[in-house]
């Protein structure tokens, strides 16, 4: 019912009226996950990089062990602009993490004459790196109109001073330096250390005061010796990662470089990627086993099967692997060449492909171009894509005048052999696309009347979101009825159902698969033969 605004008057009045429409939007397609270790961060918690350069800020940035910090910037490097980064931390082996402190020292007057405050700085997150910390204090323009600006009752410029810290490499040069001006000791206050650090350091935490010294007893910051890097990694670690990404609100994509880079990721590790991928309606990008460059080298591609890497059943519908490793020179060994897994690569290619294109398109072919690298692993030939493609494995291949490329797009279950309805990533994505969609954009429906209004808003959302994607070339078929249909009515939704509370929506679409075989056919014409 639509309700008159009041008149008082002759004239013409206007009222806003909602249309009732609950428009689904469309989700992300390439939030890439990448687990592993990094050089510093938190730990077993997703955090958002948007960049390179947030990558370095809070996890470290290049890192010779770390195989994923090397993923993440050839994710970006490719295309990507959202990674949720999971640093793993192995300390299994190593003494406990109290060891990563040292203490910073603040001058302080008491009774007139001058004493050290003592407290303690911890590092911000595990690993080797704090070894690098140094901390030290100033007074610099800390005067009586500086507390005052603060305007805290109480506080003067005696319980003010400046934080430095710095964090050095292995040859001791500066690689970064944080100040933080005018904090206090003094606890209760906005100015306080501990939450400032808290809120705006991404190398130190404070961990409290200690009491006060003699001025001569200590002058300056000084680490503590123990800081450990983590060790291994073990499939548990893996598990609480992956467990860890329960707290993203979403997951496309999901990356676990080789722990070592010229290992493999566990099948086991990637078994269990690929039952969460299912979960989250994400797709796990595989890194290829190492030994299979061994087989190709010997001439024995036919050899090898996409189950070798640990996903097996319908869930390798959520899983493609691709073949071979590349060759980058490595900047955190003095630029000498080495051979690197792809999945960070791949995934920002996936990436890349769906801002150009969409999430329909086949992130493969000329356009798909591994930029950065000095090569690939092995040369295949075209006999060699062909064994690859009928068993499910996706080629990397260099062309001249293109360079290197993806050429091939099928999941775990694209071999020949399965004939599977997701042989091919765009439509498997795309349906992960939808089915996220509809998911998130359908909750409104929770609770209402379960009757033919609500089902009759149901079709005409739905319908409108996938007439969108009709139009953007998503789908086969020229027209609406071609491409996809929904069914929401009472022939879906029985009377049981409704006893039960469900609704259900049934929607089908067409979609387009990527061209894999162009077949061209030429005929000679004998002169006269017309």
């Amino acid at each position: 019912m639509v309700m008159s605004p009041p008149v008082s008057m002759p004239g013409v009045y206007v009222a806003e009226v909602s249309s009732g429409s609950q428009a689904i939007v469309g989700v992300p397609t390439a939030v890439t996950a990448f687990l592993g270790r990094t050089r510093r961060g938190p730990v077993n918690t997703p955090v958002l990089v948007t960049s390179a350069a947030d990558f370095d800020r809070l996890f470290g940035g290049l890192h010779a062990d770390s195989s994923v910090s090397y993923a993440v910037r050839d994710f970006f490097q490719e295309g990507g602009s959202q990674a949720l980064v999971v640093r793993l931390f192995n300390d299994d082996d190593q003494g406990p993490e109290d060891f990563r402190w040292f203490l910073a020292t603040v001058p302080m007057l008491v009774n007139g004459d001058v004493e050290q405050e003592v407290f303690a700085l911890t590092a911000a997150s595990p690993g080797g790196w704090g070894s690098g910390l140094k901390a030290w204090v100033d007074f610099d323009d800390i005067t009586a109109e500086t507390a005052e600006a603060i305007g805290e009752a109480g506080l003067t410029s005696a319980d003010l001073f400046n934080l430095h810290v710095a964090l050095a490499d292995r040859r001791g040069e500066v690689r970064e330096h944080e100040t933080h001006t005018a904090v206090t000791l003094r606890a209760g206050s906005a100015r306080a250390l501990g939450p400032v650090l808290a809120a705006r350091s991404a190398l130190v935490r404070f961990s409290g005061a200690s009491g006060r010294l003699s001025p001569t007893s200590q002058t300056a910051g000084v680490a503590i010796a123990g800081a450990f890097d983590s060790g291994r990694l073990g499939n548990s670690h893996y598990d609480t990662g992956l467990n860890a990404l329960d707290a993203a609100d979403i997951v496309n994509l999901i990356c676990i470089p080789p722990d070592v880079r010229s290992g493999d990721t566990p099948p086991a590790v990637y078994a269990a990627a690929a039952a969460y991928a299912e979960k989250r309606r994400a797709m796990v990008i595989v890194d290829c086993p190492a030994a299979w460059e061994k087989v190709a080298k010997m001439g024995e591609l036919a050899h090898i099967q996409a189950t070798e890497v640990g996903i097996e059943g319908l869930a390798g519908r959520n899983a493609a692997v691709y073949f071979p490793r590349v060759w980058r020179t490595d900047p955190e060994r003095g630029g000498m060449p080495d051979v690197f897994p792809t999945s960070g690569a791949i995934a920002g290619i996936y990436a890349r492909t769906d801002a150009e294109r969409g999430v329909w398109k086949a992130p493969a072919g000329q356009q798909a171009t591994l930029s950065g690298i000095d090569g690939l692993d092995h040369a295949l030939t075209d006999a060699d894509n062909e064994v690859l493609n009928v068993r499910g494995i996706n080629a990397l291949r260099t062309f001249p005048h293109v360079g290197s490329v993806i050429w091939g797009a099928r999941t775990l279950r694209g071999a020949d052999a399965f004939s599977d309805d997701y042989q091919y990533v765009p439509v498997r994505r795309l349906a992960l696309y939808i089915e996220e969609s509809l998911y998130r954009g359908l909750r409104w429906a929770v609770f209402e009347p379960n009757h033919e209004v609500l089902w009759s808003q149901i079709r005409r959302e739905v319908t409108t979101f996938l007439l969108d994607l009709t139009y953007q070339g998503a789908f086969q078929g020229g027209q609406a009825s071609e491409a996809f249909f929904v069914q929401c009515d009472s022939t879906t939704t029985t009377l049981a159902d409704i006893d039960q509370g469900v609704v259900n929506v049934v929607v089908g679409f067409a979609p387009v698969k990527p061209a894999e075989f162009v077949v061209i056919y030429l005929q000679v014409v004998a002169d006269g033969g017309r």
